[in-house]
């Protein structure tokens, strides 16, 4: 990847994120979908906040996360998504670029206000996500610097920004000039619930080779198939011909291409405190570890690494460096 100037360039939803804890019946009482994400509007973020309890604020998104990690483990990160110029866009701002991520993407002077995600984390570590994008929507194809994404060994893209019509723009003009640089493209799925809206269009992304990589977990996989058997939708996946990720829980990893699979564990943890993020900083370690072309099993069990440390604390950031962490796993 020489002459490249950056490892992993992401593109997503800016957004900050208030992390709260919270049980069942909380999440009964708001009629919240358990560990699924659901889009709000202002009004309902608004109302949510009030009643959700005292928060931790830590700035989020699901590739920013990712990116973060990347940057974390010692690669070269770069991140566009757009935030509103407020606090919060600000803090936003601050956050990524003092953990060494190159952040260029100017914020709207108008508009809806920053996004913020509610977190909701329940006494078993499950997550249930709330958010209202606001300024992330209005990201366009002008914020996609053809520069900086010929630049980029891979691009990194979030099932998340497929909702907003001029995001998505973004996204297929991101992919046209990585792949005219000769540069990888990575989707992440993000959700089932995002799958179940756009499966078609998400197909139709890998199998024209829109995208070269794709991460899952396996709900979203079993999603994207139509099929509650997981065996079956690896096979499809792997028909795809394309290198699959897909994250297993505490059940571990799979790496799916056309010619093998492999079967990767999770690393044990001490205490299971909160799931956000978990499979951001999956991916994080396995595309740092792509970046420094390690075999693929590797590039799992980094993300795996990734993952253990992001689920023993709050928040989707890491609190340590991953590459130091890493290295004292002896994957340095």
């Amino acid at each position: 990847m020489s002459g490249l100037q950056y490892d992993v360039l992401g593109l997503g939803n800016a957004i900050v994120d208030v992390i709260a804890r919270t049980d069942d019946d909380f999440l009964a009482r708001e009629n919240l979908n358990k560990g699924g994400m659901m889009l709000i509007d202002e009004a309902r973020a608004l109302s949510l906040y009030e009643v959700m309890g005292a928060g931790t604020v830590i700035s989020g998104g699901s590739a920013a996360n990712t990116i973060v990690g990347v940057a974390s483990f010692g690669a070269r990160a770069a991140f566009i998504g757009k935030v509103r110029a407020d606090d919060p866009g600000h803090a936003f701002a601050h956050d990524i670029r003092a953990m060494g991520v190159h952040f260029p993407t100017a914020p709207a002077k108008e508009g809806p206000s920053t996004a913020r995600c509610l977190v909701l984390v329940t006494p078993d570590g499950e997550r249930t996500m709330n958010t209202y994008l606001g300024a992330c929507q209005n990201l366009t194809p002008d914020d996609v610097d053809d520069a900086l994404v010929q630049a980029s060994a891979i691009t990194y893209l979030e099932g998340y920004l497929w909702d907003p019509p001029a995001a998505k723009q973004a996204f297929l003009k991101a992919s046209a000039i990585a792949h005219a640089a000769g540069n990888r493209v990575a989707l992440t799925l993000s959700d089932s619930f995002c799958v179940d809206r756009y499966r078609d269009e998400f197909l139709d992304l890998i199998r024209k080779k829109t995208v070269d990589i794709v991460f899952a977990n396996q709900h979203e996989l079993c999603s994207l198939y139509q099929t509650a058997d997981f065996e079956t939708a690896v096979t499809a996946l792997r028909e795809e011909n394309l290198l699959g990720v897909v994250t297993c829980s505490e059940h571990g990893s799979l790496v799916v291409t056309r010619e093998e699979t492999h079967a990767i564990a999770a690393f044990p943890i001490g205490r299971l405190v909160d799931t956000t993020g978990a499979g951001d900083l999956f991916a994080a370690g396995f595309l740092a570890g792509l970046s420094r072309s390690a075999d693929y099993v590797t590039c799992a069990r980094l993300g795996g690494l990734a993952a253990a440390e992001i689920i023993q604390h709050f928040g989707a950031r890491p609190e340590v460096s991953l590459r130091d962490l890493a290295a004292d796993c002896g994957m340095g």
